[in-house]
């Protein structure tokens, strides 16, 4: 197999990993903050939820640097790198993600930039708690297209 997308492949699955871990963090977060209604563990989920996208999005950039060759620029280039994902490029690869998976991503791009522009004493749990309730279902929705995604790779690279 290609070694190049033996590594590719083998970068994704590690980011999965840790992402996976990234999500029972915000759940496991979640129940304190429904527990306790203590800001700091809103925090928390705030922060890990802002993880979650950023680690989906290094996935995204290694596949349009390493598979696409061209990775978005600009102000919009968080927007556009997202909606690459979702677009077949003829005679080197399949679409990665659904429509459906992009647009539910997007609510997690959008908010990981309010993390990154506001004061978390600023954010609400009436916010986060779609986020975090559909968070699991959204990982795995994500994962299963990645992990297609991986076949492919192993199918074109042997």
């Amino acid at each position: 197999m290609n070694k190049r997308y033996l590594t590719l492949i083998s970068r994704i699955e590690d980011e999965l990993s840790d992402l996976e871990e990234v999500v029972e963090r915000v759940e496991k977060a979640w129940q304190r903050v429904e527990k306790s209604n203590d800001d700091l563990y809103l925090d928390s989920v705030a922060l890990n939820l802002h993880g979650f996208y950023a680690g989906l999005e290094r996935v995204f950039e290694l596949i349009a640097t390493e598979i696409d060759e061209s990775k978005p620029e600009g102000a919009s280039w968080h927007r556009d790198l997202l909606r690459q994902m979702g677009v077949e490029i003829k005679q080197v690869r399949r679409a990665i993600l659904s429509k459906e998976t992009i647009n539910e991503l997007d609510e997690y791009r959008g908010f990981r930039h309010i993390v990154r522009n506001v004061y978390t004493f600023n954010l609400s749990k009436k916010r986060l708690e779609p986020l975090v309730v559909e968070l699991s279902a959204v990982f795995e929705q994500v994962e299963d297209e990645l992990e297609e995604f991986i076949k492919f790779m192993e199918a074109e690279g042997s």
